[in-house]
């Protein structure tokens, strides 16, 4: 019961921090100008300081090999998704589907999963998340975000690869490989300028819904994303690892981080790049309200 209450602690926070945007927007402290400036910080400088440092972790060799299970693991339910995106993808106009099937793709592991397998799981829990989330992290910055680009192949992989995520990735995968040491005060910097993002990213989402209608906010569309990333990847997760029989860690942390809502950077990357940022906000509260009950009923199967 003790990781139940913990996420129901975190999703809280969650709802706080866009409750704080949706004050401001409808205060006029959140402005259009000032709204897309903060969009463009986030995408161009917290996100990609919140992804390196999610590579700042420790190897050892007893846990390397439980670690590149939690990988597999993590690769496959990433293939899964494409899978299940790509189901959605045919069924709504083009601004709807591509944002449907990027919220299939990405969820909220970095912020909401990382704290609550650490705080279920402890230092091997968090070690093995860490490593979860990162196919999700190259997807978030590769397929995802050409979901909301119109560019030909050539343009596509060249924004894709010089996108500040997916160079963040790289960066960090360098690091990690290597255990290349940062001087403290620029580790403290980038970690803390990483820190920033949840509660400004969810701020925006709150900025953003306050321009929509309440009436319209549960729009009938959100839930075919909910039911795909909130019930059936975790289900096919569980399910799958139980017949494999799998350690209860791994499965732990495979299922509890596979069933977290879409990512906030679904309604930032779709007020970036124009697609509909009313419906992606409008998806991303949906997603986060609903795991206020998803993702603790999720811990008491595990």
């Amino acid at each position: 019961m003790e990781s139940f209450f913990k996420m129901v602690d975190v999703q809280t926070v969650l709802f706080i921090y866009m409750a704080v945007g949706f004050y401001c927007r409808k205060r006029g402290i959140f402005n259009d100008v000032a709204r897309d400036k903060l969009t463009d910080f986030v995408v161009f400088i917290t996100l990609p300081c919140m992804i390196f440092e999610s590579f700042n972790m420790e190897f050892s060799l007893a846990a390397l090999k439980q670690g590149a299970v939690a990988l597999l693991i993590a690769v496959v339910m990433a293939c899964v998704a494409l899978v299940l995106g790509r189901v959605l993808y045919n069924r709504f106009p083009y601004e709807e589907k591509s944002i449907l099937q990027y919220g299939t793709l990405v969820s909220n592991s970095g912020f909401a999963g990382l704290p609550v397998v650490s705080g279920a799981y402890g230092d091997e829990g968090l070690f093995l998340g860490s490593l979860f989330i990162i196919p999700t992290r190259i997807l978030m910055w590769s397929a995802g975000i050409s979901l909301f680009t119109k560019a030909d192949a050539k343009q596509a992989v060249r924004k894709v690869m010089l996108n500040p995520g997916i160079i963040a990735v790289e960066i960090g995968l360098v690091r990690m490989i290597l255990q290349i040491p940062l001087p403290h005060f620029v580790d403290s910097a980038v970690d803390n300028l990483g820190a920033c993002t949840s509660p400004m990213a969810m701020a925006l989402v709150g900025a953003i819904l306050a321009d929509v209608p309440l009436k319209t906010v549960f729009d009938p569309k959100s839930f075919y994303l909910v039911a795909v990333r909130q019930f059936l990847l975790p289900g096919i997760c569980l399910v799958a690892l139980r017949l494999l029989g799998m350690d209860p860690l791994t499965i732990g942390v495979s299922v509890v981080i596979t069933g977290m809502p879409i990512g906030s950077t679904t309604a930032i990357l779709a007020q970036k790049y124009g697609a509909d940022a009313k419906f992606a906000s409008k998806c991303v509260f949906i997603s986060t309200l609903t795991s206020l009950v998803t993702v603790p009923i999720l811990t008491l199967f595990l």
